[in-house]
């Protein structure tokens, strides 16, 4: 049965880059209060005329190069992120229409931090069903223009960023290549942990002057909450994951772990004791990029030469909804 194998990756970041020192101009904070709760140095964030599609399509097309193909050779696009640019249409049709390519599917996944994986899973299917042999996977934000850069958005200012990583999902029948189990899950009792309230169509209108005087449509956190959730359900859903295959976290030759704050990480890392070669973290160069921070962690992996034919690749990601999964893969 065929299933998805990556063939390409690429990444892009906007090039405005925001230092720890150039937020503290901004907001009660420093780099030693930021370096010290997240472990961030530096972020990127856009300028005025940049988009999300627009990042898409850099990525992606370094993804193709990779990959030795062209966007005319795509069967489907699927692209999660948070922060389309427009509310209505999503950005999968706004990259497919800067990539010049016909009318093939484009399907946008707003399932947040763990929107990566939970597209992965879902190009997955598409090619065990038949129905496509060459899909392009983006995942993508441009958080700063929603960020309350104040002292009251402090704790979500200071983490939040820009960028774009994508794969090319192509068909393989060789059962020990490509992605080869999924865990998925979600929790929506803890939805308010991390949300934006407003524009939402539960209100009339869907947004108010009174709600943007509370400040309704920026994100909020609560930051406790989602280290305790994420440092027990990322770890539950890697060994889930390795279960599948009948292996354990000793046979992972690297684990890319969202990259929510590296506090997180680190903590991660102990509870599935996992020696430093076998993780990868870059936040401190990118800041939290939700959607992208997983195929953005990929792409620098491969092109920097961690990852080798045969070894096992293990992705998990956990965020808004509460919603998170993983996904083992065999380069």
């Amino acid at each position: 049965m065929p299933h998805g194998c990556i063939a390409g990756t690429g990444l892009a970041v906007p090039e405005r880059v925001v230092t720890n020192d150039d937020l503290s101009k901004l907001i009660d904070t420093s780099d030693e209060w930021i370096r010290q709760r997240t472990g961030i140095e530096q972020r990127h964030w856009a300028v005025e005329g940049e988009t999300g599609a627009g990042l898409s399509k850099i990525a992606s097309e370094r993804a193709f190069a990779m990959a030795g193909i062209t966007a005319r050779d795509l069967d489907a696009i699927i692209l999660a992120t948070s922060s389309p640019d427009h509310f209505v249409p999503g950005n999968g049709v706004f990259l497919q229409r800067l990539l010049g390519v016909g009318t093939i599917p484009a399907l946008d996944i707003r399932q947040a931090c763990s929107g990566f994986i939970y597209s992965l899973s879902v190009a997955d299917a598409w090619i065990r069903a038949g129905m496509f042999r060459r899909i392009l996977v983006v995942g993508q934000e441009i958080q700063s223009t929603g960020m309350d850069v104040s002292d009251n958005g402090r704790n979500t200012a200071v983490i939040f960023a820009d960028g774009a990583g994508a794969v090319v999902l192509e068909a393989t029948e060789d059962p020990n290549r490509g992605l080869l189990a999924f865990d998925l899950h979600s929790q929506g009792e803890f939805a308010e942990m991390l949300w934006v309230d407003s524009p939402g169509s539960m209100y009339h209108p869907e947004i108010s002057h009174k709600d943007l005087d509370e400040g309704k449509q920026y994100l909020q956190m609560d930051g406790k909450e989602v280290f305790r959730h994420a440092v027990t359900r990322m770890p539950e859903s890697v060994n889930a994951v390795v279960g599948k295959l009948g292996l354990g976290t000793g046979d992972i030759s690297l684990l890319l772990a969202h990259q929510a704050n590296l506090r997180i990480s680190e903590m991660v890392q102990r509870k599935l004791e996992l020696r430093d070669d076998q993780v990868y973290n870059n936040i401190q160069k990118y800041g939290n990029t939700t959607a992208a921070t997983v195929p953005i962690l990929l792409d620098e992996c491969v092109r920097g030469g961690r990852v080798k034919q045969g070894d096992l690749i293990v992705m998990t990601a956990f965020g808004s909804g509460f919603s998170w999964g993983s996904v083992a893969c065999r380069w």
